[in-house]
């Protein structure tokens, strides 16, 4: 008869993976020190107490409060009979105390009566050193309560503070006035602090969701994997964009400089926004037209290459002129607004914004539209040149591409770290690049394509994965080294991480769509535009904007954070009262956060239901 060894088996390796689970968990516990003896300690144990009844009493409400202060003498050392009996007796025309024994030596007690104070009034008890009658010392938790009739007994220990000179308790006896409670302080800071909280993250979700998007199509590897081109193709798109990028920043430059006088003149401006880009318009409109029989001339066609360029150049000087338009209507219009002056200071911002963007737009649109003619050279001469032609030609651009590409990383790298030896930054890496766009050229084949969509998916996912594993946290302490201590650093470290962050969620959402509709429109012969608009933009419209809304709600809790090392925010004020242990005003602030993160939750899931 055969036996059945598996359940022994079976057994054994589950015995022995409960063993090792438990030595994990047990070392865990020896390396996270956990230890419940601290928590049983009276003096923990009182500590934390006072904490939470601190925190459940927010300072939000108090009421006015008036005070009357009363003195009264007591020797620290016992003096001579002369001295004490030289000692005044108390004023009773008003609030006053008398201490029993009127002298005691450091740390023996003493009884302190009140009379005359207001009835159920209450406040501190403080030793007033004779030397330093400005700097009254606290007795721990000793409080004066004054009953119905305005008087209170409190035993006191007298503090080491030993001296000849006559020394004092003061007594502060404070009582309500009015009614009804008021907004504190706290409640009034709160309130703003908590404000800029909501908006810093809704400027930095709006940011990263509009950086966010395009990221999120070259991150999705279904619409990337069927992208290819020829080598001659990808290697001219890679010496255009650095090319077109350095030409479209210096005809930036060259705009404003050519622009700069009309930018202190009104009229100049406004009628320079309104004619630059009517101007370019009719140039592309001739440029471009619509139909054509037959093939134009070749002078034709220069002369419309040459109406394109000096369209974009009419466009990049509308743009400055708008920039310096915005900047003056807005400095004049936050002088005159008083009150609603942010209006105009808002105006001038996104003009500023406009001024430092726009040559950065020129440079990417420079680069990009160079690198697509290039690439579209690249792809005419793979197809109809004869193979012998196009391996020489891949040779050739190959080289050049990679010497450049890796001539850029190496200036990248001496720029941070401060190399300073072009030999080791510049010409070593330009060789080798160069070298390896030679080997790469004569190991593809002449008319063979490359997965150059994958090239651009695995560069995207790789960013984005780099830059999502750094924290919020520390990209606000490198915001804030460029722009300061305030709010702006934070919407900026929450802008980029919204931007890693949603640029991976909807990547994956993209790679999550039904092919179907994919498959579809691609069989009737539209391009990889019209292929995105049509099949999939239907389909992610939903939950990318449920993803949205989502991270608006994650920026407000973040943004709480971030203040903590200057991002701004209701976290700056935290941050604040926490070190000085002032736990009311910090109840306050956690009240807040709590109240606008549930607020803001409720609000994303009704918009979730009415929208997606």
């Amino acid at each position: 008869m055969k036996t059945d060894h598996k359940p022994f088996w079976k057994s054994l390796r589950n015995g022995l993976l409960t063993v090792v689970v438990i030595v994990v968990f047990a070392y865990g516990f020896q390396i996270t020190r956990v230890n419940l003896t601290e928590l049983r300690s009276e003096q923990r144990q009182e500590s934390l107490a006072r904490v939470l009844r601190t925190l459940a009493r927010p300072d939000l409400f108090a009421y006015e409060k008036e005070e009357v202060v009363a003195t009264a003498p007591v020797f620290v050392t016992c003096p001579g009979e002369s001295a004490l009996e030289a000692l005044p007796p108390p004023d009773t025309s008003g609030p006053y105390m008398v201490i029993t024994p009127p002298c005691a030596e450091p740390d023996e007690s003493v009884q302190v009566e009140g009379f005359g104070f207001f009835r159920n009034g209450e406040g501190p008890l403080r030793f007033v050193p004779g030397s330093d009658p400005a700097n009254p010392v606290t007795l721990g938790n000793a409080v004066a309560a004054a009953d119905a009739q305005g008087h209170f007994q409190a035993t006191l220990v007298l503090p080491d503070r030993p001296s000849e000179e006559v020394q004092y308790i003061r007594a502060t006896i404070r009582r309500n006035v009015g009614t009804l409670p008021k907004l504190t302080e706290t409640a009034y800071s709160t309130w703003d602090k908590i404000i800029e909280t909501v908006f810093l993250a809704l400027l930095a979700t709006v940011m990263g969701t509009l950086l966010a998007i395009p990221l999120g199509f070259l991150a999705a590897r279904n619409l990337m994997v069927s992208v290819r081109s020829p080598l001659a193709s990808i290697a001219l798109s890679l010496l255009g964009w650095p090319l077109g990028m350095a030409l479209g920043f210096v005809a930036a430059r060259w705009i404003s400089g050519l622009g700069e006088p009309l930018t202190a003149n009104l009229p100049a401006n406004l009628a320079a926004v309104v004619i630059a880009p009517l101007g370019a318009w009719q140039a592309m409109r001739w440029a471009l037209p619509q139909e054509e029989l037959n093939p134009p001339p070749l002078g034709i066609r220069l002369a419309r290459v040459l109406a394109i360029l000096l369209a974009a150049l009419a466009v990049l000087f509308a743009l400055f002129q708008l920039a310096a338009l915005a900047m003056n209507l807005g400095a004049r219009l936050e002088e005159i607004l008083y009150a609603l002056g942010f209006l105009g200071s808002f105006l001038f911002q996104l003009g500023e914004i406009l001024r430092l963007a726009t040559p950065v737009l020129a440079a990417l649109a420079a680069g990009g539209a160079l690198s697509s003619q290039l690439s579209r050279v690249g792809q005419r001469i793979s197809e109809q040149a004869s193979a012998g032609w196009v391996k020489m030609f891949n040779v050739i651009v190959a080289a050049a591409a990679g010497a450049s590409t890796m001539g850029l990383i190496g200036l990248g790298i001496d720029l941070l770290y401060e190399i300073g030896q072009p030999s080791f930054t510049l010409w070593i890496p330009m060789a080798v690049g160069a070298i390896a766009g030679l080997v790469l050229a004569l190991l593809v084949a002449p008319k063979d394509t490359l997965p150059s969509g994958m090239a651009i998916y695995s560069i995207t996912r790789t960013i984005l994965n780099l830059t999502r594993s750094v924290e919020a946290l520390v990209m606000a302490i490198v915001f804030v080294i460029a722009v300061g201590i305030g709010p702006f650093a934070g919407v900026l470290a929450l802008g980029l991480h919204t931007i890693v962050s949603l640029g991976k969620l909807y990547s994956e959402q993209v790679e999550s769509i039904m092919p179907g509709p994919l498959e579809a429109v691609e069989a009737t012969g539209a391009n990889r535009l019209q292929t995105i608009i049509y099949a999939v933009v239907p389909q992610i419209v939903p939950p990318f904007i449920s993803y949205t809304m989502y991270r608006w709600d994650i920026n407000v809790r973040m943004s709480t954070i971030i203040g903590f090392v200057g991002g701004g925010g209701i976290g700056f004020l935290l941050q604040q009262n926490i070190n000085l242990l002032n736990y009311r005003a910090a109840a306050a602030q956690m009240l807040a956060i709590a109240v606008v993160v549930a607020a803001m939750d409720y609000i994303s899931s009704y918009m979730r239901q009415k929208v997606v």
